[in-house]
């Protein structure tokens, strides 16, 4: 998707969004928003996974980042409509897109996975301002994607402590900046989901509902509420999205 001004039920932090790639995520999550018929299966995000030369030409500057109102320096989401650390993505296609983003290191790169081992790869070379993300919906194992597992996901995280820097040397800078997303909220056990998330330790928690229907296995609002109450006892900073109201009221 060409870069866009961040809108919708997207983080609020988050100033633009774009996606260098095409094809088809292979975690094929189930409650995927990319399958929504707002995209249309769009031929864009069917087959196999690409780099779309145009987006690699889009500038991050202040020109066109405050083009209709944007905000620069930006907070930009980079292939927010897939996943840039899947395994089935060439190492090549994620060096490309992470040097177009240091092109511009006046802005800040979020990047959110499924596979966040990824992050710890000795090939690639992040930028100074980078925010990783990764989304754990609930400590349960299901067959609701094909992404790795949730613990694998923790483990990760809990590991990542400095920006990698690699390439010719392997170093890191930092500290890293990390957030993890619990959206679509699935059934959880309050005890070991706190416990993964203090591990990991981020700077930041998303957490939302399923907006697309999709019949969840989802957890009670009494059950949320003590997840969120043993978080902010643990000083982790929780940012609600407003469709967690849909559970609050049931």
């Amino acid at each position: 998707m060409p870069l866009k001004i961040a809108t919708g039920n997207m983080y609020p932090w988050v100033t633009h969004t774009h996606t260098h790639l095409g094809g088809e995520c292979p975690h094929r999550c189930v409650y995927c928003y990319v399958d929504h018929p707002r995209f249309g299966r769009a031929e864009r995000y069917q087959g196999q996974i690409r780099i779309i030369p145009d987006e690699m030409k889009v500038k991050y500057d202040e020109k066109t980042l405050r083009k209709d109102g944007g905000q620069y320096p930006g907070t930009i989401f980079i292939v927010h409509m897939g996943d840039l650390m899947a395994e089935e993505v060439p190492d090549y296609f994620i060096e490309e897109i992470l040097k177009h983003c240091r092109w511009f290191p006046e802005n800040t790169y979020v990047f959110q996975t499924k596979n966040p081992t990824r992050f710890h790869c000795r090939k690639f070379r992040w930028p100074e301002k980078s925010i990783f993300g990764t989304t754990i919906e609930t400590n349960r194992e299901d067959c609701l994607s094909n992404a790795p597992s949730r613990f694998s996901r923790m483990l990760a995280m809990e590991n990542l402590q400095g920006i990698p820097q690699y390439g010719e040397t392997a170093l890191t800078i930092g500290p890293a900046r990390k957030f993890v997303t619990i959206e679509p909220v699935l059934d959880f056990d309050v005890g070991i989901l706190s416990d993964w998330i203090c591990r990991i330790n981020p700077e930041f928690l998303n957490l939302g509902a399923d907006s697309k229907n999709h019949n969840l296995p989802e957890p009670t609002v009494e059950k949320i509420q003590q997840l969120v109450d043993e978080l902010k006892k643990n000083g982790i900073e929780l940012r609600e999205k407003h469709n967690l109201q849909r559970l609050k009221k049931k």
